[in-house]
C-alpha cells in the first residue's frame, strides 16, 4: 500500500512550487508517486473547478459549495487516489479534505462538526499525512498578487477575492486542525524561501517515517 500526503495551505502559501520540488525529490529517491490536486484531479474535477473557483460564478450556500467537494473527492479517491496507493506508489495531493474544513467548515461557518457529519457515510479516505504552510495573510495574499502580475491573470479566483477576516480565518482554521489532529496534521512554516521551506517539509516526512 502506497502512502498519501496532503499539502495544504492559504492563497499564496507556495502550495503548488513545494508539490513540484518535493515530488522532484520523491523521483530522486525512486519512490513511484502520483502527484493530484483538488478540485480536478479527474475529468469530473476538472468541470467541477470552474464552477467552484470562477470569482464571477453564480452565488451558492456555503453547504452547496461545501456538498460539491465532497463529490469531488468522493470521485477523486475512487478514479486516482485509491488506484494508485493500491498499485504501491506515494500520492501528493494539492489541497484535499483540511482545505474543505479551514475553508467551508471554519471560514464560512459550517463547523468542522458538519462537515464531518456530511462526509462521514462518504468514508472518505484521511492522507497519512497533512503538510500545512503557514505563514502571516498578509503575505500570502502578496505572494498571489505577485504570481498573477507575472502570468498576467488579473481575474482573481473566488477564494483569492474574499476578505482579509476571511483568509484570517482559514488561516486560524487550519491552525485549529493541526491541534486537533496532530499525528496526522502538522504546520509548517512556509515564510521562507522554497528551499528553506522544502527542508522543513522533508524533515516532517522522515519524522513520521513517511520517507527514509
Amino acid at each position: 500500500m502506497g502512502r498519501f500526503i496532503a499539502l495544504e495551505g492559504i492563497e499564496g502559501s507556495g502550495k503548488t512550487l513545494q508539490l513540484k520540488l518535493l515530488s522532484e525529490e520523491f523521483k530522486r529517491r525512486n519512490i513511484p508517486i502520483v502527484v493530484t490536486r483538488e478540485p480536478g484531479g479527474t475529468p469530473f474535477g476538472s468541470r467541477l473547478r470552474r464552477v467552484l473557483l470562477e470569482s464571477q460564478g453564480p452565488s451558492r450556500e456555503a453547504e452547496a459549495e461545501l456538498l460539491l467537494y465532497l463529490a469531488d473527492r468522493f470521485q477523486h479517491l475512487a478514479e486516482v487516489i485509491e488506484p494508485a496507493l493500491q498499485q504501491g506508489r506515494t500520492v501528493l495531493c494539492d489541497r484535499y479534505h483540511a482545505a474543505t474544513l479551514a475553508y467551508q467548515g471554519y471560514a464560512r461557518g459550517i463547523g468542522f462538526s458538519r462537515v464531518d457529519e456530511l462526509a462521514r457515510p462518504l468514508r472518505i479516505r484521511m492522507p497519512d499525512l497533512t503538510l500545512i504552510l503557514d505563514l502571516e495573510v498578509e503575505s500570502g495574499l502578496a505572494r498571489a498578487r505577485r504570481r498573477n502580475a507575472v502570468e498576467g491573470n488579473q481575474t482573481w479566483g473566488r477564494f483569492e477575492a474574499e476578505t482579509m477576516r476571511f483568509h484570517r480565518r482559514v488561516r486560524e482554521g487550519y491552525r485549529l486542525l493541526a491541534q486537533r489532529d496532530p499525528d496526522r496534521i502538522s504546520l509548517v512554516d512556509g515564510s521562507g524561501n522554497p528551499q528553506a521551506t522544502l527542508k522543513k517539509l522533508l524533515a516532517e516526512l522522515v519524522e513520521k517515517g513517511l520517507i527514509g
